[in-house]
């Protein structure tokens, strides 16, 4: 019998010293590459030899500028956008991904938006927004990578510690990453018989430009709950990623990856 997943050949040069997680050569479609984590992760991903296609909502000099950090490094990648709110745009973007460097072994979701709004302020146009970005298109994402990926492929979805660990502005969030949480884990459920693996990645507090001056309080609170006395960067998320989009973690699907600095450790009493 044929398989409807064959493992493609490499299509870069393995074997060389950023080849320790086995992802040179890879293709990566990483998908929400203009904020900070998502550009971090695909730097990430070129870094250890794999192929990375950026994706963003829209062409912008965000995303240019990404895809041009990398290839000045002497990585490979290349860009595409969509919506992800529309499922024409979704498959299209997802199968031209794919063709741009002969296949795709990996996705990684970093798209997503976090807004704040207390619950007694939240419209329906509010939460709406909120649970198709952070929802449904994972969902859309993910039926449209399936058919492209080999066997031993796999998606990689980023969700967040507030999946079970809510904070106050943040119920439609929160909701939201919750079910992404459990739909990755219904996903590699069904999609384990095709040899395609389904995960996420559920950050903890990010640093960014700007954020200890808007929020000095915030991250004060941050840094003495965590064991690790820190907030995360953006190269945290992605090793992670990494992780879990290699060989090494052949074996591991339908699992949430918590990278927080310890701070669900902490004590809530």
């Amino acid at each position: 019998m044929t398989d409807p997943h064959p493992t493609p050949p490499p299509t870069g040069r393995p074997g060389g010293p950023t080849d320790a997680l086995g992802l040179a050569g890879r293709v990566v479609l990483v998908v929400g590459a203009t904020g900070g984590i998502g550009a971090g992760v695909a730097e990430r991903f070129a870094e250890v030899g794999a192929a990375v296609v950026l994706h963003g909502r829209r062409p912008s000099p965000a995303l240019a500028e990404a895809a041009g950090r990398i290839t000045a490094d002497g990585g490979r990648a290349t860009t595409v956008h969509g919506d992800l709110g529309n499922e024409a745009e979704t498959v299209r973007a997802v199968r031209q991904a794919a063709s741009h460097h002969g296949g795709l072994d990996a996705v990684v979701n970093c798209a997503g938006i976090q807004p704040v709004t207390p619950f007694g302020q939240l419209t329906e146009s509010d939460w709406q927004s909120v649970v198709d970005t952070d929802l449904h298109g994972p969902v859309r994402l993910t039926r449209a990578a399936v058919p492209l990926l080999p066997r031993g492929g796999s998606v990689t979805h980023l969700a967040s510690i507030e999946g079970s660990q809510p904070a106050p502005g943040h119920a439609h969030y929160a909701t939201a990453k919750a079910a992404l949480l459990m739909f990755a884990r219904a996903a590699a459920l069904e999609l384990g018989p095709l040899g395609l693996r389904v995960n996420t990645v559920s950050p903890g507090l990010i640093t960014r430009p700007g954020l200890a001056e808007a929020w000095p309080e915030g991250v004060d609170r941050w840094q003495r709950a965590a064991p690790l006395t820190r907030l995360g960067t953006p190269r945290d998320v992605a090793d992670a990623c990494l992780f879990l989009a290699s060989p090494l973690a052949s074996w591991i699907t339908g699992h949430d990856l918590v990278v927080d600095g310890g701070v669900s450790a902490h004590p809530t009493w």
